[in-house]
Order: C-alpha cells, then structure tokens, then sequence
C-alpha cells in the first residue's frame, strides 16, 4: 500500500511517499518450458534441460519471508534455489514443471494457512 502526504511550506510541495508492506504474497508464477534465453537472462543454471523444466517465481511481503519460502519449496519437492532476496522479498525456482507447481503450492498453502497471510492464485504460462 502506498501512502502520500502532501506537505506545503512556502509555497513547496513536498511528496512523501512510503511503502507499508502487508503479510502477502503478491506473485506466485508457474513459467512452464521457458525459452533458453530466459534462463541465461536470469543468470539461472545453464546445464538445465530446457525442454523439461519451469520456473517458479514468487513475490512476498514482509521480504525476510522469501527465506522461509525458499526452505519450503526444497524441502517440498527437488526443485533447485534458482534466487532468493531477503530485500525485495523475491524467490526463484527451477525444475520439472511438476516439482515447481508442487513448492509453489507448498509454499503458497504454509503462508495461507501457518503465517495467516493474503495470497494470490498461482498462475501459469
């Protein structure tokens, strides 16, 4: 949520414009057969088997929560740590399309039901 505040001394406007994270996932994404650029773009592992694989992606707030979610989503399937950021609060995986959909549901179902957070359906490309 965005919130401004618009302060005026003589004459100036000033913004202040301030994030307010909530507890939610914004972004859960199933990217099933990605092109091989994709992967090389990402700086993703290059020795994967394109034509069998899928990336996850996931988005969440509070942003130290993409630690929890990326132990999840190993733990869950054999998905591989594509990236996590512990900052913006995104998380990366790779593997079979299966494997992906699996740990983003884990995931996604622990921050639901566990951290009693908002989340967004799972789509899929």
């Amino acid at each position: 949520m965005n919130i401004q505040d618009i302060l005026t001394n003589d004459n100036k406007m000033r913004i202040i414009q301030e994030i307010v994270p909530g507890k939610q996932i914004t972004i859960a994404h199933v990217i099933a057969n990605p092109d091989t650029i994709l992967y090389k773009k990402l700086g993703l592992n290059p020795e994967v088997d394109y034509s069998k694989s899928a990336i996850g992606i996931v988005t969440m707030t509070p942003s130290e929560t993409a630690i929890i979610a990326s132990d999840i989503a190993m733990k869950t399937s054999g998905v591989e740590l594509g990236f996590v950021d512990r900052f913006s609060g995104t998380l990366i995986v790779t593997g079979s399309v299966s494997e992906v959909e699996t740990s983003l549901n884990a995931v996604v179902d622990y921050a639901r039901e566990k951290l009693h957070f908002t989340v967004c359906e799972i789509t899929r490309t």
